[in-house]
């Protein structure tokens, strides 16, 4: 159960403690991309800390989005603390979906870079897109079916 190199881990009792300017810092010192890895909603030991830290990359994302610098640099994913494998996971899709963006923009001084939005449209296909399984960051739904 490997996960990339290039994921830094930084522990936290409580991703409640994540202020945004630690994030927005990260990226500042040459980070391309930052996620949060909080456990499930309604299971916070400390009650709301993930909501709070849900709010915060959201905010985030919006001044990123103001920079002209594509939001999908900072994201919040929610998995239990027993689910390795899932952890796993999320790092290498969220280590190939940086990848795929390239350098950030405050890393290189290249200035603004294309919005979520854009970037998506850009690589979509012509006609129906293909409804997918992935690893979804907190807050995004999905119209796949859950399993029980």
């Amino acid at each position: 159960m490997d996960y990339p190199t290039n994921v830094k881990i930084l522990r936290i009792p409580c991703t409640g403690k994540v202020d945004a300017l630690y994030l927005l810092k990260a990226l500042e010192d040459g980070a391309d991309g930052v996620y949060v890895a909080g456990c499930e909603e309604g299971d916070c030991h400390f009650l709301v800390g993930n909501i709070r830290a849900k709010k915060r990359v959201g905010y985030v994302k919006s001044i990123l989005k103001d920079l002209g610098i594509n939001p999908g640099r900072v994201e919040m994913y929610n998995m239990s603390a027993a689910d390795g494998p899932r952890f796993v996971d999320v790092a290498r899709e969220y280590t190939a979906r940086i990848k795929a963006l390239g350098p950030s923009p405050i890393r290189t001084g290249a200035g603004s870079e294309p919005t979520e939005e854009v970037a998506e449209k850009e690589q979509e296909p012509e006609g129906e897109p293909e409804a997918k399984q992935e690893n979804k960051p907190a807050g995004e739904e999905t119209a796949q079916p859950a399993a029980g």
